[in-house]
């Protein structure tokens, strides 16, 4: 479903003490944005699945024969693959895609409403061309996140479990050891799961990280801004939201202010995006 997101004006960023410096989270500052529009989820993997038939397009992990995979979801005897030095919960499997989430043998078949994973800033590009829309910039897409709610820490608001509710996809428990699984899914959960915010936008944050237009800068301008686009040049693109693997103890970017970013042929088990659209 298509959200319709009105002209506003609204202060992005924060300048909270549980931020990354690295990540450039502040300084707050005034922006503008013209009406826009954007999918109330990310895009799955049946509708991704309808653009590779129509299209033959092979995505980035295809080409390169493997993607990075949670550690977690793979067998005792997996056998032994390169993993990240600083992030060792990710390891290396030759024919991780899209359509093989966790390498050979493992499916979408029975997750089409899941998001889809393993997608590159490229992939994103093209499928977001071909369904007639872009990606979102980052203040479209911090804007869309905080749901009406000024400078509210998520979606809902600042607590993050009201009621003892949860209301997104993250880790609970010891990372990357244990899983309580207490939101109800251990890895991705349909791109409908939890409540909608005050927009009708689903799984903003947590579920998988959403890959934005904007090349990456810690550094700002001050504001007041009008539909930032981001530095002309980078080396590594935007992502915005976090995902099912995050936690408080090392990686609490399931907020709506919080940022990260990966270069433009680099895919995860945790990375998919949706599509915004011009008005």
């Amino acid at each position: 479903m298509i959200v319709e997101i009105d002209s506003a004006t609204f202060l992005l960023g924060s300048d909270d003490p549980w931020g990354y410096p690295s990540d450039g989270e502040g300084p707050v500052r005034e922006v503008r944005l013209s009406a826009y529009a954007l999918e109330s989820t990310a895009v799955d993997n049946e509708h991704f699945r309808d653009f590779v038939a129509a299209t033959g397009y092979r995505t980035t992990a295809e080409e390169e024969g493997w993607s990075f995979v949670f550690a977690g979801l793979l067998a005792d005897d997996f056998e032994a693959t390169r993993s990240v030095a600083s992030t060792p919960w990710w390891r290396q499997v030759f024919g991780a895609s899209w359509h093989q989430p966790v390498g050979p043998g493992s499916t979408v078949d029975d997750r089409p409403d899941h998001p889809v994973v393993h997608i590159s800033w490229n992939d994103a590009l093209v499928y977001a061309h071909w369904a007639g829309g872009r990606l979102l910039t980052e203040a479209e897409w911090e804007y869309a996140a905080r749901g009406g709610i000024e400078q509210a820490t998520f979606p809902w608001g600042d607590d993050e479990t009201p009621g003892g509710e949860h209301r997104c996809n993250t880790w609970q428990g010891e990372f990357p050891l244990s899983n309580t699984v207490d939101d109800g899914w251990y890895d991705t959960a349909p791109v409908g799961s939890f409540i909608a915010n005050g927009f009708g936008l689903h799984n903003m944050v947590g579920n998988v990280w959403e890959w934005c237009s904007d090349w990456f800068t810690a550094n700002h301008e001050a504001g007041p801004l009008t539909d930032p686009t981001g530095p002309p040049v980078g080396n590594a693109r935007a992502m915005r939201g976090g995902s099912y693997l995050c936690h408080k103890s090392y990686c609490f970017r399931y907020r709506n202010s919080a940022r990260s970013s990966n270069t433009p042929d680099s895919g995860t088990g945790n990375l998919g995006f949706r599509v915004a659209y011009d008005r």
